[in-house]
């Protein structure tokens, strides 16, 4: 135990998935695919009496990092920074969560297994309406698969074994609760087939056809989000639009190459971690 620890969580941007509802905020979640970023969340936890949250340098409110806290019966300071912004698709609420529960489990020594902790922060995202897979995604790092829906132990994970840079360009914020949150049957569709024809040639240029093809059909794609996709397409690169938010990602120099002033980052291989105590 020490007084304070710190993990980081990469960013995820999701190109498809599915809604699938179970009986337990465990067994519920989504499968799709996306991509881990270097661009993440930086969670550092310390003893408090009561629940405090700062995201780079102000007071939020997460309702996913109370629900972790409340499941390991503790109260913490947790701070937290990160260049990625809210509600824009990059999973920062799932980071969050995940990043509070590796860390307060080093802090009041709490004896958990990584999975235990994916788990719960995987069950507080789906409880607080805020997620379905970001977390088990930014757990396995790289470009995830999830061939099934919910927690780790229930959530079988594949990957695409590569690596690039990548560039985004954020328009917007889009609910995830009220997408999720509606009739989900065409979308789920659509992330079934993209799924499919990614597992099938599981490639980086598949990963991003399907997401465009995928946020067609789920009838996600803004206008403007189209018209930043057509661009890049236009100036010889490849992008998509990131779920849930009104944000544009493109491989390589994609979105510079079209005139975009557009933030810089890379996939990140490794997942999740801790920073080593010794």
């Amino acid at each position: 135990m020490s007084d304070e620890a710190h993990a980081f969580v990469p960013g995820h941007i999701t190109g498809f998935f599915t809604v699938d509802r179970g009986d337990d905020p465990i067994e519920t979640g989504s499968r799709g695919g996306g991509l881990a970023l270097s661009d993440g969340v930086s969670v550092t936890v310390s003893r408090g009496a009561e629940t405090k949250v700062t995201l780079n340098g102000e007071p939020i409110e997460v309702e996913a990092v109370e629900r972790v806290l409340d499941a390991l019966r503790t109260t913490a300071t947790v701070t937290a920074e990160t260049p990625l912004p809210l509600g824009s698709g990059f999973g920062v609420s799932g980071g969050l969560a995940l990043g509070t529960a590796l860390a307060a489990n080093a802090v009041f020594g709490h004896g958990l297994s990584y999975n235990e902790l994916v788990t719960i922060a995987h069950g507080a995202e789906v409880q607080s309406g805020s997620g379905l897979g970001d977390v088990v995604a930014q757990a396995r790092g790289g470009v995830p698969l999830r061939l099934e829906p919910g927690g780790p132990q229930f959530n079988y994970l594949d990957a695409i074994p590569v690596r690039s840079r990548i560039e985004y360009v954020t328009l917007g914020e889009l609910s995830t609760a009220d997408v999720v949150g509606g009739d989900t049957e065409t979308l789920t569709a659509a992330g079934e087939r993209a799924l499919s024809t990614v597992v099938k040639e599981p490639k980086l240029s598949t990963f991003m056809k399907a997401s465009r093809q995928f946020s067609r059909e789920a009838d996600l794609l803004t206008p403007e989000v189209k018209g930043v996709i057509d661009d890049v397409a236009e100036a010889g690169g490849d992008a998509a639009m990131a779920m849930l938010g009104e944000t544009v990602f493109a491989l390589g120099t994609g979105l510079s190459d079209a005139g975009y002033d557009a933030a810089i980052c890379a996939i990140y291989p490794p997942g999740a971690t801790i920073e080593d105590e010794r």
